[in-house]
């Protein structure tokens, strides 16, 4: 999935593009303090397949949170210290162990632990893997997560690579070889969300993350219902010209087999609250956004109304009036 180090290419150049690399740090070692109260909670973000930790685009991302909510407290996730290595582990490792570190390294952080929420962005695939953190430990809670580009309902088909991209083609030939070896499942990271509507008995069987999340199992994780019912907001964005994702619905849980699309709201795992999407859809908290353009173009505009609308202090309300002026469809 395109990279934010590209993508984000006009906040690289403005005057935003100043932020400390990686986990950024404010200025005090713990979240409570004697303002706590006003101050917003920190903002976690998970990059996509291709990116790493310390991306200008990110940095950027993390300046312009601190200009819209003052005092913000970025973690920018990352797998290694090493940023190729992190990078490498966007197409190369096993996402369970991926998120049981990732639960391990924010419960022990020392800004993050004392915070009483936090909230959270998910840029592609960061998305669905920021979900499998709330369904499987959600500590510190999440209270916004937001997600651009997301494959919620998998991939029917694997990214095209750049000419020059080696780490993706090799990923590749390994995907293609057998997507549904205990090799590839425990390896390969996109083959990990892919879920073709045609194969859909060998992916209940060998998918090693997607069909877990997602509860499509006959025993269902209540947990993960459970963790995903907290949230005060799910807001999920899909690109209208999307073609690196495909398809391009997953990012709002659609089901997509050949020209037909069933949305969210007439699949089983929406009737039947396999997650608890249909009980946040009741209270208000699920949102399907549309903007537009291909995978991951983002502009400062688009981001800037993000973080108004959904991040912020802890005692903020979110209501429907704070939707007006987005392009809300599902007719996609």
């Amino acid at each position: 999935m395109a990279p934010l180090t590209s993508i984000l290419s006009l906040l690289a150049i403005s005057p935003l593009a100043r932020a400390t690399i990686g986990p950024i740090h404010p200025p005090h070692n713990s979240y409570i303090t004697k303002d706590s109260e006003e101050n917003p909670l920190p903002l976690v973000i998970w990059h996509g397949l291709g990116d790493n930790y310390a991306a200008d685009g990110l940095a950027s991302v993390a300046d312009l949170a601190e200009s819209i909510h003052p005092g913000t407290f970025t973690y920018i996730i990352r797998l290694a210290d090493d940023a190729s290595a992190d990078r490498t582990a966007t197409f190369f490792g096993n996402l369970t162990q991926q998120i049981d570190q990732v639960c391990a390294d924010l419960a022990s952080h020392q800004i993050l632990s004392t915070a009483p929420a936090v909230d959270a962005l998910g840029f592609s695939q960061g998305g669905q893997f920021l979900r499998g953190y709330i369904e499987r430990c959600n500590n510190p809670p999440v209270r916004s997560l937001v997600t651009f580009g997301s494959q919620h309902n998998g991939i029917s088909e694997f990214q095209q690579c750049g000419p020059t991209d080696w780490l993706c083609k090799g990923a590749q030939a390994l995907l293609r070889s057998n997507t549904w070896s205990s090799l590839v499942q425990n390896k390969l990271v996109p083959a990990q969300y892919f879920r073709d509507p045609n194969q859909l008995d060998d992916y209940l069987e060998y998918s090693n993350f997607l069909a877990d999340i997602n509860n499509e199992r006959k025993v269902k994780n209540e947990k993960y219902k459970k963790n995903l019912e907290k949230l005060e907001r799910f807001v999920m964005y899909l690109f209208e010209d999307d073609t690196t994702v495909i398809p391009k619905e997953t990012g709002w849980f659609a089901e997509v087999n050949g020209t037909d699309v069933t949305l969210l709201r007439d699949r089983e795992i929406y009737k039947e609250d396999w997650l608890g999407l249909k009980a946040l859809d009741k209270k208000g908290a699920l949102k399907f956004e549309v903007t537009e353009g291909g995978h991951m173009q983002l502009s400062e505009k688009l981001l800037k109304k993000v973080f108004e609308t959904n991040f912020g202090t802890l005692g903020r309300t979110f209501g429907e009036s704070e939707s007006e002026g987005s392009v809300v469809r599902e007719d996609l």
